[in-house]
């Protein structure tokens, strides 16, 4: 069986390091908000380049702090992409803000910038583009677009750790606010639901350090609303040692993507365009008889996934009021994308057999 991820393979050479971390932690007993979170918050936000990071709970809430940071009057609209995950969408709604679909490019999985530009009105406060897959969105180009507008970017980057635009700066330093998650699966996960904001703005820091621990930065002492949202001192202790490897996890896995590209030759096949420093959270291809793919690698013991088979637009809690409109480029990711393996560690012979396998179909 060759796995879609192994995450206790990549990782087996830390244990021995990360066990004796947190039976130090044990002993010094500081779970919540204890030094190894700041330790963390620091690497992280030096390894973004950027000034400030926020440790939080998961990606979600990393999200929708940053959304409720801006202090934004009531069902402001936030332009998100329609192909992403359910927690960009959630998280816009959790905030109290209305989001505004808008499709991807053709064949790519970013936002379509130019259908960014159509959907702006008065309302509009946040642009949200999602670095889907590790492909990441010309923030530049949005940043002309609003450039005499009052309007806000907050990057989702939650599949984007250590990707570059295509002038080489680091995701997580492009945007106004930029947030990860650090779930599991993602290119640097913990062991458990953890996420992390960055900002090069004091204010947004400020603010957002006290969000996360409801409303406080000092015991007892709370001067807003805030969420129980904090990064727990043993997932910082796991992250602070998987940081270390990203360079090189990420390395594997351009060269993964490079491998398919040059080696998978099938007319039923179509590859995706990825940006110049993308990272492949996933590496996803379309194929027209998905069903029937997914059963021959099953057969073949491979492991595949889908991200994602549905749009948002097409998810139960929004399909009422969404009837009426239609993301053609979404629509065909979520109808004909499969995501084929991308463990860092696939040998040659692993891939050779992956690509020899889906040319035979």
């Amino acid at each position: 069986m060759i796995k879609f991820l192994d995450i206790y393979n990549q990782d087996k050479n830390i244990h021995k390091k990360i066990l004796n971390n947190i039976k130090n932690l044990f002993i010094k007993g500081d779970f919540i908000l204890g030094d190894a979170v700041s330790k963390f918050e620091k690497k992280f936000s030096s390894y973004c380049d950027s000034k400030f990071a926020i440790g939080c709970a998961n990606g979600t809430d990393a999200l929708t702090l940053a959304l409720i940071s801006l202090n934004l009057p009531k069902k402001s609209e936030v332009i998100i992409p329609a192909m992403t995950y359910c927690s960009t969408a959630f998280s816009v709604i959790n905030a109290n803000l209305k989001p505004i679909l808008v499709d991807i490019d053709y064949k790519k999985p970013t936002i379509n910038i130019d259908e960014i530009e159509k959907k702006i009105t008065k309302k509009t406060r946040v642009i949200m583009p999602v670095h889907l897959y590790g492909s990441v969105v010309e923030i530049s180009k949005i940043k002309k677009i609003i450039r005499k507008k009052k309007i806000f970017i907050i990057d989702d980057c939650a599949q984007a750790h250590g990707a570059k635009d295509h002038k080489g700066r680091s995701v997580g330093s492009l945007s106004d606010i930029s947030t990860f998650s650090l779930y599991p699966g993602k290119n640097l996960g913990s062991y458990g639901d953890a996420g992390i904001i960055t900002t090069k703005h004091k204010s947004y820091f400020l603010k957002l350090r006290k969000l996360r621990n409801l409303g406080s930065i000092e015991k007892f002492k709370h001067d807003v609303v805030g969420m129980n949202s904090r990064l727990d001192t043993i997932q910082a202790l796991i992250l602070n040692e998987k940081i270390k490897n990203l360079e090189k996890y990420n390395y594997k896995r351009r060269k993964i993507a490079s491998f398919y590209e040059k080696n998978i030759n099938n007319k039923k096949i179509t590859k995706l365009i990825y940006s110049k420093n993308c990272v492949y959270h996933q590496y996803v291809i379309l194929v027209n008889e998905r069903e029937k793919f997914s059963k021959y690698l099953d057969k073949k013991e491979i492991q595949y996934g889908y991200h994602y088979p549905k749009c948002i637009h097409e998810l139960d809690v929004f399909k009422r009021e969404n009837k009426a409109n239609k993301f053609p480029n979404s629509e065909l990711i979520s109808k004909k994308g499969i995501s084929l393996p991308i463990d860092p560690n696939l040998s040659i012979r692993d891939l050779k057999y992956i690509c020899d396998i889906i040319n035979e179909f």
